[in-house]
């Protein structure tokens, strides 16, 4: 680093990103479309993710207990779900449920799939629980219409320049807000 050029500061640190991969399902499309973000995240400099599959977190998954710490440190959430029956899995709401101050003041987006809806009346209902959490949920989202048919039989989008602009302008929001809360709560610490 040169001399004249000030260090890093903690409000300029990567944001401490959780992405949420909302399904247990048997034969579940979302480790797909999990792959495809991922590798999308990797790219961006802001952010360092870490996967939390609730697969893995939901009892009687043996790591049920270890989602909580990952959580907290979260700086903010990218929640990656299906549409069952116009809603998310109850795996996920689950996840949601068994924790609260972990939400609180952080962002949140979303990253969605399905069929004709591409899971965007999950996103809906979700925006709501997420509200009555104290969490801030960014505008943009990505979202996959009848996705199993738009990757092929390697995970990649057939047309990914549409996907991989919609995650572009979701991750810089979800960066904006990341950092602006991170700011918020490190001057005063949210009391919701």
């Amino acid at each position: 680093m040169d001399i004249n050029t000030p260090a890093p500061t903690a409000s300029d640190a990567p944001l401490k990103v959780a992405v949420i991969l909302g399904s247990n399902r048997p034969g579940r499309f979302g480790p797909v479309v999990a792959d495809w973000f991922l590798g999308r995240a990797a790219g961006h400099p802001d952010i360092e993710t870490e996967l939390i599959d609730v697969a893995e977190t939901e009892p009687p998954a043996t790591g049920a207990a270890g989602a909580t710490p990952r959580l907290a440190r979260a700086d903010a959430f990218v929640v990656l779900t299906p549409e069952y029956n116009h809603s998310y899995p109850a795996p996920l709401k689950s996840l949601i449920d068994r924790h609260f101050t972990e939400w609180q003041a952080k962002p949140v987006a979303f990253v969605s799939y399905g069929g004709i809806s591409g899971g965007l009346r999950a996103v809906e209902h979700l925006r709501q629980v997420y509200a009555e959490l104290h969490a801030v949920s960014v505008r943009d989202t990505v979202s996959f219409h009848n996705a199993g048919a738009l990757f092929d039989d390697r995970g990649v989008p057939q047309d990914s320049g549409q996907a991989d602009g919609a995650a572009k302008r979701m991750l810089d929001q979800l960066v904006w807000w990341g950092r602006a809360l991170r700011a918020a709560r490190a001057r005063h610490p949210y009391g919701g």
